[in-house]
Order: structure tokens, then C-alpha cells, then sequence
């Protein structure tokens, strides 16, 4: 049963004011959460992602208008570190600093890994993973000449344990995490913070897509799907919310994180205290 909880929909204080965020994959579901949770917490925001351009300004359109924050749209493609750099010099030449980096865009592919198709890996690895590396490296520079920042890589329970056929998206989850430690060590004594989310399901329309699919296949009730197959693994049977996810990152984008770096937080449920 996923049981229903009252959620935050609003940060309570304005703790991120003044600052400047960049959420890769944040035209919908986890990504668009975390860009309204920081907007709502004081923060200007570049989103990014794919999507049908009316669409696209009218999510930038409702996100203005209900948090009073400033966004922008950057339509640069994770797997072109070129378009990447000019994500990063839009959010530099738009707002003039960068306090905060989220890397949450990704996809994935199901397969055995025999049949894996190679351009299918190719994909994953370069939008899961090498895009972080490369917004990352562009980042760090701004965030050390203004004397510090926060970068947040959202992860998954798949970069601390694995699923069958999964092979391209658990690699690059599990990299995620090697990266995020490297990054953390590098920048330790630069008042930059470094961390990766590591989420179970969270309740999102591709996930709803997935249960509506299942249904079908399978012949089951929804709520079945729910228990019995997407949240198999996951004690507590229910999804995360958007709005968890961003809660919890705008906590980690917060000065009362400046201790935690390095570290891979899972919000998974109990999934990986199996």
C-alpha cells in the first residue's frame, strides 16, 4: 500500500536568497521538484532539459510566479560537453555566480547484458554519469573564485546495490558516487561541498507510465505493481515525493551542511539496509 503522507510543498525559510542554481534534467519530475524547492528557498535557477518548447516556458512561467524567483532555460544536451560549458556560462553571464550544481539529469535501458545494446550503454554512461564530470569541472572555478558552493549528484539505491539487467544505469550510478568522494577530497578546505542522493522510487509521471505499463503486461491491479514489483525492495512500500527530494536538497545546498561532503544519503525507503 503506498501509504499517503502530508509533504512540504515550501522551503520554511528563505535560506538559499542570493544564490544561483544550475538542475540539469529539471524540466519534470525530480529535477523540476529541486528547482522549485531552491526557488522557493530564495534561489534564482537554470533548468534544463528536454521538452516541447511551450511546455518548457510554461513550467519556467508557473515556477516564476509561484516562488517570486528568477529561471532561466538552457537546452543544452548532457551528452555534449560543449552545450554543457554554455549551460554554465548562461547561468554565469545571466546571474553572475554559481553557488549551487545538481546533477540529475539521466535515462535509462533495460537489458541482459549480452544484449545490451552498445549505443544504449554509450548513452547512459555519457548522461548519467560523464555529464556530471563535465558540469563539474566547469563549475568549480566560479564556485572558487566567489570562496565556495555545493554541488549535489543525484544518484539512486542503484549506486549502492544492483538489479538485474540494469547494467549501464548501475555502473554509472556507482560512479556517480566515486565521483562525488573524488570531488569532495579535491575541494574539502574550499568551503565546496559535495554529495550524492541516492533515492529509491520516487512518485514521478515516468514512474506512473511504469506502473500503468506493468499493469498491463502483467494483468494485475496497479497497486499490486506498486507492492509486489516496483517496490519490492523497499520496506517502507511507499514512493518518495518530489518534494522530499527537494527538501532534502535544499538542505544539502544550505550553510547548515557545510560539514557533510563526501557522503552517499540514501532516501530509499530502507531498500539498502537490507
Amino acid at each position: 500500500m503506498n501509504v499517503a503522507l502530508a509533504q512540504p510543498t515550501t522551503v520554511s525559510a528563505r535560506i538559499l536568497d542570493g544564490k544561483v542554481a544550475v538542475i540539469t534534467g529539471s524540466t519534470s519530475g525530480i529535477g523540476l521538484g529541486i528547482a522549485h524547492a531552491f526557488a522557493s528557498a530564495g534561489a534564482s535557477v537554470v533548468i534544463n532539459g528536454f521538452g516541447k518548447s511551450d511546455e518548457i516556458s510554461n513550467t519556467i512561467g508557473r515556477l516564476q510566479r509561484e516562488t517570486g524567483a528568477k529561471a532561466v532555460y538552457s537546452a543544452a544536451d548532457m551528452t555534449k560537453p560543449d552545450e554543457i560549458a554554455g549551460m554554465i556560462n548562461l547561468a554565469l553571464e545571466t546571474f553572475g555566480r554559481l553557488d549551487i550544481l545538481v546533477n540529475n539529469a539521466g535515462i535509462q535501458h533495460v537489458s541482459p547484458i549480452d544484449q545490451f545494446p552498445v549505443e544504449k550503454w554509450d548513452a547512459v554512461l555519457a548522461i548519467n554519469l560523464s555529464s556530471a564530470f563535465h558540469t563539474i569541472r566547469h563549475a568549480l572555478p566560479a564556485m572558487r573564485r566567489q570562496g565556495g558552493g555545493r554541488i549535489i549528484n543525484i544518484a539512486s539505491a542503484h549506486a549502492l546495490v544492483a538489479s538485474p539487467f540494469k547494467a549501464a544505469y548501475v555502473a554509472a550510478k556507482h560512479g556517480i558516487v566515486g565521483l562525488t568522494k573524488v570531488v569532495a577530497l579535491e575541494t574539502a578546505e574550499q568551503n565546496i561541498t559535495c554529495n550524492a542522493i541516492c533515492p529509491g522510487y520516487v512518485s514521478t509521471p515516468l514512474v506512473e507510465a511504469q506502473i500503468d505499463d506493468q499493469a498491463k503486461s502483467h494483468g494485475i491491479p496497479r497497486e499490486q505493481v506498486i507492492r509486489d514489483i516496483l517496490l519490492a525492495q523497499q520496506p517502507n512500500k511507499r514512493f518518495a515525493t518530489v518534494e522530499e527530494i527537494g527538501a532534502f536538497a535544499t538542505f544539502l545546498a544550505g550553510d547548515a551542511a557545510a560539514s557533510i561532503t563526501g557522503a552517499a544519503l540514501p532516501v530509499d525507503g530502507g531498500w539498502t539496509a537490507h
